[in-house]
């Protein structure tokens, strides 16, 4: 579809420097953007392909403005403004209301007349499915399931017995909702099932990515709230409680009984130990292992960069020995010391 820069400016929330009825139909690259296309600039490495960009209008930055060779959009945050451009230019597609006759829908579910259930899904009995709903092909809605209104499943999700999803929820292909925690009890080596009985409750506006599995609680219930979103391959384990707009990348990992304060991000690969918490506004950088509650906001890194497995294996021969070499360093530290004291004392 097109729209008029003007348009586009209203729905970025963006100053307008340029032409209001020039047309746009698409979004691209500075680099690859054709006539017709609008582009953006966030990040400064991406500058020098400015001059030469042939998009009809670019979103910048108001320090980048005087540079830009054609029309543009002013925005304090350009990527934000360009998130709202591309969804204006691009909308969801409308899928039809109604159930496709390969699904099958339990006669003790609630189905809104206004939600689309895809082909070959499953919807269990008690289960509701609120208004505007979709539910994409093979997806299974397990007994007593609630899906909020707007909530999208794109395919192949599996949402499992008793989950609650909120309003407005995204959830991509293979992602598990509600599946059993790891509870395993001990009985002399051979492990034995502990029963999760909790469930897995998510909030409104939640996304969550391609094959990431939250797990439902073992008692009490694993909790995503408003505004979260999930990449994908992550595993959230049972009883983790996750706080308002937290981002969490991907191949992240958070055990159980976790808690994730709000506005905290989550990079990739990053993994968290069971029963600690983290403050709000906690930044963990991408491969971080956080083994212990973190109590202060700040971005918080615990990476060894990659090296040659020849220079790992001497440089971790001497971390075995940094314990010893503290407390030499110490000894030192004592015996200097009194020496400078003795020295002081003779001096006088």
């Amino acid at each position: 579809m097109a729209l008029t820069l003007a348009e586009l400016a209203a729905t970025a929330q963006a100053e307008l420097r340029g032409d209001p009825g020039l047309a746009i139909d698409a979004v691209a690259t500075l680099q690859d953007a054709r006539p017709g296309a609008i582009s953006f600039l966030a990040n400064p490495k991406y500058k020098a392909h400015l001059a030469g960009t042939r998009a009809s209008a670019v979103i910048l930055a108001a320090a980048d403005a005087d540079d830009c060779p054609v029309d543009c959009l002013v925005s304090d945050n350009p990527y934000l403004a360009h998130a709202r451009v591309m969804a204006a230019l691009y909308p969801d597609k409308r899928c039809p209301a109604g159930i496709d006759q390969s699904a099958v829908v339990d006669s003790a579910a609630q189905v809104s007349s206004t939600a689309s259930i895809g082909a070959h899904c499953f919807v269990g009995a008690g289960s509701e499915i609120g208004d505007n709903v979709v539910i994409g092909p093979g997806c299974m809605i397990m007994e007593n399931v609630i899906v909020g209104a707007g909530t999208r499943l794109v395919a192949m999700v599996t949402v499992c017995h008793g989950s609650v999803l909120g309003e407005r929820c995204l959830v991509h292909p293979g992602a598990v909702i509600g599946g059993d925690g790891f509870g395993l009890a001990n009985d002399s080596g051979r492990w034995i099932k502990v029963p999760q009985v909790g469930r897995a409750v998510l909030g409104n506006d939640v996304e969550v990515g391609s094959c990431t599995s939250i797990d439902r609680g073992a008692i009490e219930d694993t909790v995503i709230a408003d505004g979260v979103k999930i990449d994908s391959q992550v595993h959230i384990a049972h009883n983790v409680k996750v706080g308002e707009h937290t981002a969490m990348a991907g191949c992240a990992a958070v055990a159980g009984s976790s808690t994730i304060g709000a506005y905290c991000t989550i990079a990739g690969g990053a993994g968290l130990t069971g029963h600690i918490e983290l403050a709000d506004h906690v930044h963990i950088s991408g491969a971080t292992a956080v083994t212990r509650s973190i109590r202060k906001p700040g971005v918080y890194t615990g990476t060894v960069p990659a090296i040659e497995h020849a220079d790992w294996l001497k440089n971790f021969a001497r971390l075995r020995h940094l314990d010893d070499l503290a407390r030499r360093v110490k000894a030192l530290e004592k015996q200097l010391a009194d020496k400078n004291a003795r020295d002081k004392d003779t001096a006088d």
